[in-house]
């Protein structure tokens, strides 16, 4: 029996024996969050997960991970999937700041970090965008100031999903307003439990609110917490970009992923309003937009896994932006395929003798999904990598 052979058994021996019940199939999954409570089979999990290394599978041994090689990751997503386990932990600690700390921080900056986000202690937010300054990011305002051994952070920056339930969050400042745009800033990483963060949410469409504002009034950061160098923050602040959409596309192996894939619904969900006839959907145009969506929704997973196996870094290069923007156009296909099935159902926002708690469920889905040709880069500055970066085409 080979060595990957070898991990495989013992894997699944492992994962047989220390995934609970209740985390296994859809349900909570942590994102480092302590204001958060979580379930005692998630909690449990989690801390089982951690404990072996798996959180963070590839990351090196000292930093809280296993220091599996590709094909090991491959194969403990395989099996995390075929028991329907949940993620143990997500979010943008493990996924986003960690692997950039882990790429560009100092040693003492691992040391401090690193551990602790594999543990899942302490949620991040992310504080990129601005009101002044979105797809334009190298406009941004907010400035931080040197004061002995801290930064001073002044501004405010918009987007900054979930942080009405994150500790800490990993910022874009000015810290040299007299140099060109683009070399003047630094990223750095703040504690949201200090008097100078203040957050709002932002309410959205779809009813919900997990994005949001948030303010910096004389927020405190040690000078030792300033990420890649200083004024040098458009190098390191890019590198995380590819971490958050290596994530997005699902094809992100440096940090944690999901070992649960649902199966999708929208079959099934078209042909319970639009009906069969002769052993076919009775629409026509549905039942060719059905399929494409089908065609498209597989090709989407084996690209995935071809980007997982093919990548030789700890994040997968330009060919993410390809990935995660067809992915989210093809979930949002999917909704429009649901709502044109629905009809007039689709449009109901509360409940109602001809609305069920399912239907404005998915309307809302609907809405909240519109955001994902936005959030981690829009759909233009993904055209524009691809172009540039995958397809090497003239500016």
């Amino acid at each position: 029996m080979s060595d990957l052979e070898n991990f495989r058994e013992e894997t699944r021996y492992w994962l047989a024996q220390n995934c609970p019940p209740g985390a296994r199939g859809v349900g909570q999954i942590p994102f480092g969050s302590r204001s958060i409570e979580l379930e005692p089979d998630t909690a449990l999990w989690l801390t089982r997960m951690a404990d072996k290394g798996w959180t963070v599978p590839t990351w090196p041994k000292q930093y809280g991970g296993a220091e599996l090689d590709r094909d090991q990751y491959t194969i403990l997503i395989d099996e995390l999937k075929r028991i329907e386990a949940r993620t143990p932990l997500t979010g943008r600690g493990v996924n986003y700041i960690g692997p950039t700390i882990l790429e560009l921080g100092t040693d003492d900056q691992k040391q401090r970090w690193l551990p602790q986000i594999a543990r899942g202690d302490g949620g991040w937010a992310m504080g990129y965008s601005e009101p002044g300054a979105g797809s334009d990011l190298a406009s941004l305002a907010t400035k931080a100031e040197k004061a002995g051994d801290n930064y001073i952070v002044n501004g405010r920056k918009s987007w900054t999903s979930d942080a009405t339930h994150c500790d800490y969050i990993f910022v874009l400042v000015r810290t040299s307003p007299d140099k060109p745009k683009h070399e003047g800033i630094s990223l750095v990483l703040v504690d949201m439990s200090q008097q100078g963060v203040q957050v709002e949410p932002i309410r959205l469409i779809s009813g919900v609110s997990p994005f949001c504002e948030t303010t910096f009034d004389n927020a405190i950061v040690p000078v030792n917490d300033v990420v890649g160098g200083v004024d040098r923050g458009w190098t390191a602040g890019k590198r995380l970009l590819q971490f958050e959409r290596s994530t997005h596309a699902g094809i992100n192996i440096s940090g944690s992923q999901g070992g649960r894939t649902e199966e999708s619904k929208i079959p099934q969900t078209v042909k319970s309003y639009v009906g069969m006839s002769a052993g076919r959907l009775a629409d026509s145009a549905l039942r060719d937009r059905l399929v494409r969506h089908d065609m498209n929704s597989h090709a989407q997973r084996v690209t995935q896994r071809r980007a997982i196996e093919e990548s030789q870094a700890r994040a997968p290069g330009f060919t993410s932006s390809a990935v995660k923007l067809t992915n989210a156009l093809n979930i949002q296909e999917g909704d429009e395929l649901v709502m044109a099935a629905m009809g007039s159902r689709g449009m109901a926002w509360s409940e109602s003798q001809t609305a069920t708690e399912d239907e404005i469920k998915t309307t809302q889905s609907f809405l909240y999904n519109k955001s994902l040709t936005i959030a981690g880069g829009t759909k233009e500055v993904q055209l524009n990598i691809i172009a540039k970066r995958v397809l090497g085409l003239p500016d």
